[in-house]
């Protein structure tokens, strides 16, 4: 019986135990990860972000964003441990030491008279002819018996003195920590714990882990359906322009899997005649071009029209329903646009290089579907080759305010963003007939918007010269400015109704031959992860290079130091092409905001391989000459500007094709 008590003590311990240990450091991560989160995290405070909703700490809001799967199974889990751990309070029993003298209430060192006194007092309250009560009678036979034998025996009152117990040297209780019933296998009661064992550990953890893995089966490590990725990847061509990056966007299965209802028939249809202009349509076979769009599948032509219906601001018009898959399609946009971006930039046979028309496309959509501006709002308009859709990203703005602005000769971004705050303010109350209020909604944008520099090397490690064949690499910091001097900021982008986190793509590119020879992502808004790899990274290198200890901690608190301020290693590899110089492009590409894109030029001079002969690496910073080879870089870092948006050359395709051999573009 003992032994079973301590197993069902033992057992509540055990499952505690085994609880704890991987869930307070879980939460504590958590915990820690949310608050540097909210710490440093800006938001945009301007009146539309405000009103918009997204930031509003409301009661329900704040329920709705806790009451995720994994919070929900974190709070039980902690409940669960509070029960076991009442249970274990209450249930614990301290282990009573077998003490003869406290038994009778004698003092050590007592004469046999008063032990013997001692015991008669005690049985005639506790004997059982005396006192009928069962519990009195065990407490006589367990403890009074024992203790007056244990000091009146000689051969008890020696092993009492010996092992502390009047029956000798008493053995190790060891428990088993599993409740009771599953101890007790007799019979049918053995037969049903067993099925329950082979249930509950076998065949409950096999369901399980089945249901897991065909459901991970299907998702890439960001959540996206394989079937999506196999889309992407053979509909991406190399000739791919901006404004039909659409059609390959909405061919993904999660928009595939939406349900297409009856009753969405005629909400779609008025959705079509608000953003027919967008959907580019030829005006000149009007009516079959609308046919042959209604004859699309419905998912694709669904997608499609909700899709425009965020870029044109329409989507106060659309039923419930529609209003849900709506939010469901932009809350999926980022992730399936970051992977059809990797479709693009994915490195293809015969030289390992991405597209970079496909590539610039994608950023152009994703740009537009975060901020909700019109891709024909980038065409060239009213003098301006960038077009109105910069602007359109501001607080307040619109067409008629934009003629406002023309006629003061502000047409294009730059020309405002290079006014100053007391000249921006005149401009916008005077002319526009802003409120101030209003007036400081635009220059609080304008000071969250991202402005990257560069400085970036291309070396083949431990060389002086580049040589055919060689790895380059490509090794530098990327550093992003705000007029407010934040780094971590989600975008203004209250037309969108979920948080996003502003990223960057990092391109080398060819463009006169559209190819991408290096891509990386870069965000800056994980400090934690940076501040561990570039500084390892930074080490590693020292160290290959015999750099001393002094060096080394320099080199490391400097890494540590650019990180903090807003800068980020990158670092890539390319396998040095023919011999020829090539003129390279590095862009950064905002993946949220227009108008904070840049580029920078490099020309890349790479020698003929020789059996013999210095070889090594390259330098490509601004004013630096180099030389075996290597002419100066010229740099030219300025905000990505084009003679003419992607979308202006749509009615003609005129399209870059993808297989121009290298050839065409070295200077022997």
């Amino acid at each position: 019986m003992a032994a079973s008590e301590d197993s069902n003590t033992l057992f509540p311990i055990f499952i505690f135990s085994i609880l704890a240990l991987p869930l307070v450091p879980y939460t504590i991560f958590q915990l820690y990860h949310l608050a540097t989160k909210k710490a440093t995290i800006t938001k945009c405070q301007c009146s539309v972000c405000m009103q918009s909703g997204k930031y509003r700490k409301s009661i329900f809001r704040r329920i709705s964003n806790f009451s995720t799967y994994s919070n929900l199974t974190l709070l039980m889990l902690w409940v669960i441990m509070v029960l076991l751990a009442y249970h274990i309070k209450s249930s614990s029993h301290e282990v009573e030491v077998f003490e003869p003298f406290s038994i009778l209430g004698l003092e050590h060192g007592a004469t046999d008279s008063e032990i013997k006194k001692a015991y008669r007092r005690l049985s005639i309250q506790y004997h059982p002819d005396k006192n009928p009560d069962p519990e009195a009678h065990n407490y006589f036979v367990e403890y009074i018996s024992k203790a007056y034998q244990a000091l009146t025996d000689p051969t008890s009152r020696e092993n009492f003195e010996k092992y502390g117990h009047p029956d000798g040297r008493q053995g190790l209780q060891m428990g088993i920590a599993l409740p009771q019933f599953l101890l007790n296998i007799d019979g049918t009661s053995g037969a049903v714990n067993l099925l329950g064992i082979v249930g509950i550990c076998i065949i409950l953890p096999l369901v399980m882990a089945v249901m897991y893995l065909s459901r991970s089966a299907k998702y890439t490590g960001n959540y996206v359906l394989k079937h999506t990725l196999s889309a992407y990847f053979y509909l991406m061509k190399p000739s791919l322009a901006p404004s039909k990056v659409m059609d390959v966007f909405i061919k993904a299965a999660e928009y595939m899997e939406i349900p297409v209802r009856r009753s969405d028939g005629e909400p779609l249809q008025r959705l079509f005649v608000l953003v027919r202009s967008e959907l580019n349509l030829d005006l000149k076979n009007i009516k079959q071009e609308q046919t042959k769009f209604w004859k699309q599948h419905p998912a694709l032509v669904k997608t499609e029209l909700l899709v425009q219906a965020q870029l044109t601001r329409e989507s106060a018009c659309l039923s419930p329903s529609l209003q849900r898959d709506f939010r469901r399609i932009l809350e999926v946009a980022p992730r399936l646009l970051e992977e059809l971006m990797k479709m693009a930039v994915l490195q293809r046979p015969p030289h390992g290089h991405g597209w970079l028309r496909p590539a610039i496309g994608v950023v152009e959509l994703s740009q537009s579907i975060i901020q909700a501006v019109p891709l024909s709002a980038r065409k060239a308009a009213g003098g301006s080759t960038e077009g109105i859709a910069p602007f359109l990203q501001l607080p307040h703005f619109s067409e008629a305010v934009l003629k406002k602005l023309a006629r003061k000769k502000v047409r294009t971004f730059e020309d405002f963003r290079d006014l100053n705050q007391q000249e921006r303010a005149d401009l916008l109350t005077k002319v526009a007939g802003f409120s101030p209020s209003e007036s400081q909604d635009v220059e609080m944008v304008l000071e969250m918007m991202p402005s990257i520099t560069f400085d970036i090397k291309c070396e083949t490690e431990g060389e002086e010269a580049i040589q055919e064949g060689d790895i380059v690499t490509m090794r530098g910091w990327v550093t992003l400015n705000r007029k407010n001097h934040r780094v971590r900021a989600l975008p203004h982008c209250p037309q969108y109704p979920f948080h996003k986190e502003e990223n960057f793509w990092l391109l080398l590119a060819d463009p006169n031959s559209n190819n991408v020879w290096i891509s990386q992502k870069v965000s800056f808004m994980d400090e934690s992860a940076a501040l561990i790899a570039a500084p390892k990274v930074i080490r590693e290198s020292k160290e290959w290079a015999g750099a001393s200890p002094k060096e080394l901690t320099s080199a490391v608190k400097e890494a540590v130091e650019k990180v903090r301020n807003g800068s980020r290693l990158v670092i890539g590899r390319f396998l040095a092409p023919e011999e020829g110089t090539y003129n390279l492009t590095l862009y950064c590409l905002s993946d949220s905001w227009l108008r904070c894109d840049t580029k920078m030029s490099l020309k890349l001079k790479v020698l003929k391989r020789t059996r013999a002969g210095t070889r090594g690496g390259v330098q490509m910073e601004e004013g630096a000459g180099v030389e075996d080879g290597v002419e100066d870089e010229e740099v030219e870092e300025d905000e990505y500007d084009d003679d003419e948006s992607e979308y202006s050359d749509d009615e003609d395709d005129v399209v870059a094709e993808g297989s121009a051999d290298e050839s065409d573009n070295k200077e022997d």
